[in-house]
């Protein structure tokens, strides 16, 4: 885990692309929604997403995919989100570990976990995996509700999102 206090955190993000990303339900399944903030010297991003009827994983892996995706767009439009390293913050275990240690084994079984069972929402994981391999970014996990205002914000707006599903 990244030790996260201000002044190592501002050395990071004043030379790099920093995503934090935030995902949950009411229920679980149940009414869902995923946030991220991008940051960019001093430039910020973000956009939050309410789903009536999903799962708490599904939404913290949908909150780092539409990030990224984002992230793609701005490229395409200004030269500057090139030309920096790249972290993504998550507080999600499912997604850090999926991403960096479990995927592989994922891939070379055809998609089966130890178990030999389907992995669960593999649809998205192969989205992430191309977005990952392309983008390269660092994979860092945060503790949720630690006071990391980023972490705080994006988790604030899972919460507004879910309150205005329809």
């Amino acid at each position: 885990m990244m030790n996260l206090d201000t002044e190592k955190f501002e050395k990071i993000a004043a030379n790099a692309i920093v995503i934090f990303t935030d995902g949950g339900c009411s229920g679980n399944p149940g009414p869902g929604a995923w946030a991220f903030l991008l940051l960019s010297g001093e430039k910020k991003h973000s956009r939050s997403f309410c789903v009536r009827n999903t799962t708490n994983n599904r939404m913290e892996l949908t909150a780092v995919i539409e990030a990224l995706k984002y992230l793609k767009y701005l490229k395409k439009k200004e030269r500057s989100y090139s030309e920096k390293p790249l972290y993504v913050f998550t507080d999600s275990q499912y997604v850090k570990k999926g991403i960096t240690e479990w995927i592989v084994r994922w891939e070379k079984n055809g998609w089966k976990n130890a178990k030999k069972q389907p992995v669960k929402n593999s649809d998205l994981w192969k989205i992430l995996r191309e977005l990952s391999l392309e983008l390269q970014p660092k994979w860092e996990w945060i503790q949720g509700h630690s006071g990391n205002r980023y972490n705080e914000e994006c988790d604030t707006m899972v919460r507004n999102a879910i309150n205005s599903c329809p």
